[in-house]
């Protein structure tokens, strides 16, 4: 056996439960900017899970307007912790402005993740069932709305056929294309 048998393994589980804490707290922070109702259940399990650390947090780091900056700065450590406990698990070594860009690459892919699936996700949910209300789809409609009114001011309804999802899920893509590949570069260079 060599010895990626026992790291692969804990690679997975570091990297599933760290994603999915990164993105919980991502979520909060969205929420929060876009104004959603926390009496949501969705938004009530989000601020349960992510509440303790950033009551800490908040001590120290106060918001800036309606940003919560504690939320940010929270995301950007765990994503250089799980960042670094996995490259440490290959035996990669990495310089912290590498590490910090590295990571900065991952929440800005991650964000724009959240972005196209909650679009797309909207957009299915319109086609199924478009005049249900549930909890999920109200966190969709408070995610996606600015974004979708933006394209709306300049792609008008043809025929009563809203293109706008179909706008920024382009536009989305286009920015993983662009901003992306930039800040791997430049990773790789500090590195």
């Amino acid at each position: 056996m060599d010895s990626s048998y026992l790291t692969d393994p804990i690679i997975l589980v570091v990297d599933s439960l760290s994603s999915l804490y990164i993105l919980a707290v991502l979520l909060r922070f969205l929420l929060q900017w876009c104004g959603t109702s926390f009496y949501n259940p969705i938004a009530q399990l989000l601020l349960k899970i992510t509440h303790p650390p950033l009551r800490i947090l908040r001590r120290f780091i106060p918001p800036i307007g309606r940003i919560d900056t504690s939320s940010l700065v929270l995301v950007l450590f765990l994503q250089m912790a799980a960042n670094f406990s996995i490259l440490i698990l290959k035996g990669v070594t990495i310089n912290i402005g590498a590490l910090t860009i590295l990571s900065i690459t991952d929440l800005v892919a991650l964000l724009i993740n959240i972005f196209i699936f909650a679009v797309f996700a909207r957009a299915l949910l319109s086609w199924i069932n478009p005049e249900a209300y549930n909890s999920a789809s109200s966190i969709l409609v408070s995610l996606t709305e600015p974004l979708l009114d933006l394209c709306r001011k300049v792609i008008p309804d043809l025929a009563g056929i809203d293109l706008s999802p179909l706008a920024v899920l382009l536009f989305l893509q286009l920015a993983k294309m662009i901003i992306l590949p930039p800040l791997q570069q430049l990773a790789s260079l500090i590195g």
